[in-house]
């Protein structure tokens, strides 16, 4: 079975962000996805000696697909999400599927989920075989903004996972 993990760096919990990389993880056949809400968190993410954090770093290190998301601020993805990706060692996602997902007002910054979001996830280990995909906040919820990008997206993720899976049976 795979293993997906999201991880959402909004400030807000339970945010828009959330609900749409929520909606992400499933559309990528998510059953019961590790959710990280880093809102939820608080000043444990700056404890380094946190072990709860640590643990969450520990979880979403050993999924198989992760979607990073976060809301774009200043044309780029939030501390809260830095803060977090700070922790992971630089091969802490090998072999790990990751999926940058970022929201935003307009669509003068529809680049910065793959000019900003996809270089750190790589910096971590991860592969990044896909566009990234930016959302305008106001069509998060709605199944049409997702589906040009899943036509195109989620059969390179399916086909490298299960060339993942036949390597290591």
């Amino acid at each position: 079975m795979t293993r997906v993990a999201v991880v959402v760096g909004n400030p807000k919990p339970r945010s828009r962000t959330y609900d749409a990389a929520v909606r992400l993880a499933g559309e990528l056949g998510a059953v019961d996805p590790l959710v990280v809400d880093l809102a939820t968190l608080g000043p444990a993410l700056l404890d380094w000696s946190d072990s709860t954090v640590s643990g969450l770093v520990d979880e979403v290190s050993s999924a198989d697909v992760v979607v990073v998301a976060s809301p774009t601020y200043k044309a780029t993805y939030t501390g809260l999400l830095k803060v977090f990706l700070d922790r992971f060692a630089p091969d802490a996602l090998r072999g790990t599927v990751a999926v940058p997902l970022m929201l935003g007002a307009g669509p003068g910054h529809a680049l910065a989920p793959e000019l900003t979001l996809r270089p750190v996830l790589v910096e971590i280990g991860a592969s990044v075989p896909t566009s990234a995909l930016y959302l305008l906040d106001g069509a998060y919820d709605d199944p049409d903004a997702f589906t040009d990008w899943l036509a195109v997206n989620r059969p390179l993720v399916a086909a490298l996972l299960a060339s993942t899976e036949g390597a290591s049976a």
